[in-house]
C-alpha cells in the first residue's frame, strides 16, 4: 500500500538554534516518525529546520523523496553551510518539484514572498495521505498547513511533545 507524507514543522529558531546536534536529534525523530507512519513516498518542503531533517531522514531510511520547493532560489539569502546541505539534500531526492511552476499555486509576488510558503503547503498536503508536523500551537505558516490538512480530514501526527 502507498502512503504518502508530507512534512510541516518550525525553522531552526525556534528549535534550539543552528546547530547539527538539534539537526541530528530531529532527524532520529524523523525517523522514527516516518518508520511509524509506514511511508513509503516523503514530500519536504526543504526549508531550513524541520524540513530538511524530514528530508534527510526519508534518504537515510531509502524512502523515496520528493521536494516540494516554493520557488527557484529559496536558498539564496541563506548562510553558505545552509545552502551546502540544501545542495546535497536536493541532489538525493527522487524528483524537485518547483511549486510555483503550477498555475494552481502560483503566487502573484515574484521571489520570496509567505504566499509562496502557503501555496508550497497547500500542494504538499493536496498530494499526500498523512502529514507529519512538529507544531508548537503558535500562528505560523505550520499552524495553517496543519488547518489545511484537517480541513481536507488528512491524518496528522504532531510530534512536538516526542
Amino acid at each position: 500500500m502507498i502512503k504518502i507524507i508530507a512534512g510541516t514543522g518550525h525553522r531552526p529558531e525556534k528549535l534550539g538554534g543552528y546547530n547539527d546536534e538539534v539537526f541530528i536529534r530531529l532527524i532520529a525523530l524523523c525517523k522514527v516518525s516516518l518508520q511509524k507512519m509506514q511511508a513509503t513516498e516523503v514530500i519536504s518542503g526543504m526549508a531550513l529546520g524541520f524540513d530538511q531533517a524530514l528530508a534527510k531522514a526519508a534518504i537515510e531510511l531509502q524512502i523515496p523523496l520528493i521536494a516540494a520547493v516554493p520557488f527557484k532560489g529559496q536558498e539564496d539569502k541563506w548562510q553558505p553551510q545552509d545552502k551546502e546541505r540544501y545542495e546535497h539534500i536536493l541532489f538525493q531526492t527522487s524528483s524537485i518539484v518547483y511549486v510555483d511552476l503550477f498555475e494552481e499555486y502560483s503566487a502573484s509576488s515574484s521571489g520570496y514572498s509567505s504566499e509562496k510558503m502557503y501555496k508550497r503547503n497547500q500542494y504538499m498536503v493536496d498530494h499526500c495521505d498523512e502529514v507529519l508536523a512538529l507544531f508548537n500551537g503558535s500562528a505560523s505558516g505550520i499552524g495553517n498547513c496543519v488547518n489545511y490538512a484537517e480541513s481536507l480530514g488528512k491524518p496528522v501526527l504532531n510530534v512536538w511533545k516526542s
